[in-house]
């Protein structure tokens, strides 16, 4: 699970401040005219940062485990429950990699309750009623959307595809030809090929974060797996559900109680996904996929710190002021706006609690202009190392931060899967806020020094997808090029 440093969005041009500043010297004239106090120019004023307390959810734990929270929204008839799972696609098998996705999948699709799957989507479909179930890498998630009026029939739907899916063999065959589909056309996309092979340069393509599914371990999935899989790791006490909308506590309780109340606990996997080495993290590669592209596509980076590293906040801001802020950022605003290198363009800082960070800089450009492209992309890298920011970019950064911490509560829903997040990944309830407090404390300094400790050129995966002659010859500047072959799917 990820949370990710906040944006702020604005619009920038000179049409529009100028029409602004039109607009506001003609108030300011009718004003004067009138006896009052001339406007003050909006480009001048200051504002405190926003202060906001976010309603408390209710959290309850039933006898058998399951973490329920609940947050009451009286505005609309409808009430939406999420769950999320302790399991996972780091539990697959070796030689069964999709066996998760594939569980989830087919929880939803395959019937259960006592209800076949067509039956399953005719009632959902009478009563305008949403389920959706899959599994992801270091968790699985559920939902139900429904007017409050049809809230018992929804939730024994919801209820009975959970507890006890059928996996009806139809439906698993027609989810297996899907996924090999899937497989057959990953290759088509340069920027999906870029972005996993990244991940196998930076975690080893047998690493839980980076392994991919096959038809060879599609193909050996088998109704039985999937049934196993269901029930060694889905569980009650593995399990948080958040209940927002137009119910009343006691009666949702009483519910919950009556649809889970009666499943018994079971042993809840460990999310424990192994660290990097400390010899491949600091191993340099330069890489490329031979593919016929009209650019390169380029990721350049390294692995980086977990969510709870002391310096996160400090590195999130780094990022922000590189390249992660888009239109205000240094990569933009050297790699696109000054040199016209490149039309898409800035970086990224990925972070959770499970499994080593990942920090990249991006971007899509003529295959003439690559090899500059990565040098502006060092430069760039020494820059934030050696110099401090300025005023007002770490301003305008921390800015942007503290102004968008009330989009992290934006809704009930919001709200409730964010406490769901937190105590998932074992973090404090208030660990955003915590991070608030962080970001207004934070000094040049400390900028400067998450920049130096944690930004590594000498350790920079560079991987890149185009023509392969002349990207062989851009990216040989540094380093040893190797190319990576794709195997055919299917």
């Amino acid at each position: 699970m990820k949370r990710v440093m906040g944006k702020r969005l604005g619009v920038k041009g000179c049409g529009i401040a100028g029409l602004l500043g039109t607009a506001m010297l003609l108030v300011s004239v009718i004003a004067a005219c009138a006896g009052e106090p001339a406007l003050a120019d909006p480009r001048t004023m200051t504002f405190e940062p926003v202060e906001f307390s976010p309603p408390e959810p209710e959290r309850v734990v039933l006898d058998n485990g399951l973490v329920v929270y609940l947050l009451e929204d009286h505005e609309l008839p409808l009430i939406t429950i999420t769950a999320t799972m302790r399991t996972g696609s780091w539990l697959d098998p070796a030689d069964k990699v999709g066996l998760a996705a594939m569980t989830g999948a087919v929880m939803r699709t395959g019937g259960g309750g006592g209800l076949s799957a067509e039956q399953v989507d005719v009632e959902l479909e009478q009563f305008a009623g949403d389920v959706y179930i899959g599994i992801g890498r270091q968790s699985g998630s559920a939902s139900l959307d429904v007017l409050s009026k049809d809230l018992n029939r929804g939730m024994e739907i919801f209820a009975g595809l959970i507890r006890s899916p059928a996996f009806e063999p139809a439906r698993l065959e027609l989810a297996k030809l899907q996924a090999i589909e899937a497989i057959r056309r990953r290759q088509d996309n340069p920027g999906s090929i870029v972005s996993r092979e990244f991940t196998k340069a930076l975690y080893g393509a047998d690493h839980p974060t980076a392994r991919e599914s096959s038809v060879e371990s599609i193909k050996r999935l088998t109704r039985q797996d999937l049934v196993a899989f269901h029930r060694s790791t889905i569980h009650p006490n593995g399990m948080l559900l958040g209940v927002t909308g137009d119910f009343t506590r006691d009666e949702m309780l009483t519910l919950l109680r009556k649809m889970f109340g009666d499943w018994q606990k079971g042993t809840v996997p460990e999310l424990k996904i192994p660290d990097v080495s400390e010899g491949d993290l600091s191993q340099a590669v330069v890489r490329f996929i031979n593919k016929d592209t009209s650019q390169t596509h380029l990721r350049v980076g390294h692995l980086s710190i977990k969510e709870n590293d002391p310096d996160y906040v400090a590195l999130a801001i780094v990022n922000d002021i590189l390249g992660g802020s888009s239109f205000r950022s240094r990569l933009f605003n050297d790699v696109r706006t000054k040199r016209g290198l490149a039309y898409s363009v800035g970086s990224r800082l990925n972070t959770g609690m499970h499994d080593q960070g990942i920090w990249l800089m991006r971007a899509e450009t003529k295959m003439t202009s690559t090899q500059e492209v990565i040098e502006r992309f060092v430069a760039n890298m020494e820059r934030m190392r050696k110099e401090p920011v300025t005023d007002g970019e770490l301003a305008e950064a921390k800015e942007a931060y503290v102004n968008s911490f009330v989009f992290s509560f934006a809704s009930p829903s919001a709200i409730v899967s964010r406490l769901i997040e937190l105590e998932y990944d074992g973090l404090p309830k208030d660990f955003l806020q915590q991070l608030r407090a962080q970001v207004i404390q934070l000094t040049k300094e400390d900028v400067l020094a998450a920049a130096t400790k944690h930004l590594h050129p000498d350790r920079l995966k560079i991987i890149a997808v185009g023509s392969g002659d002349a990207l062989t010859k851009a990216l040989s500047a540094f380093g040893d090029v190797k190319e990576i072959k794709l195997s055919p799917e299917g």
